[in-house]
């Protein structure tokens, strides 16, 4: 199990800021932090890919319609 911090979002292409993340948190349109630490947050890394595959799926849906 691999925990990513914020930079390690944007390495993977999450070009969200730290306030719209939390944000998408909290209507569930994006997974939501682990506390790592007193003001620090991580996201696990199989959350985040699946969240990523299915961006991709709904792209490819419109595509094709």
């Amino acid at each position: 199990m691999q925990l990513l911090d914020y930079d390690a979002l944007r390495a993977k292409g999450v070009p969200y800021s730290k306030t719209q993340l939390w944000r998408l948190a909290k209507v569930g349109a994006f997974p939501k932090p682990i506390k790592v630490g007193a003001a620090r947050n991580a996201w696990l890394e199989a959350e985040i890919d699946a969240w990523i595959k299915t961006r991709m799926a709904e792209r490819d849906q419109r595509v094709a319609a």
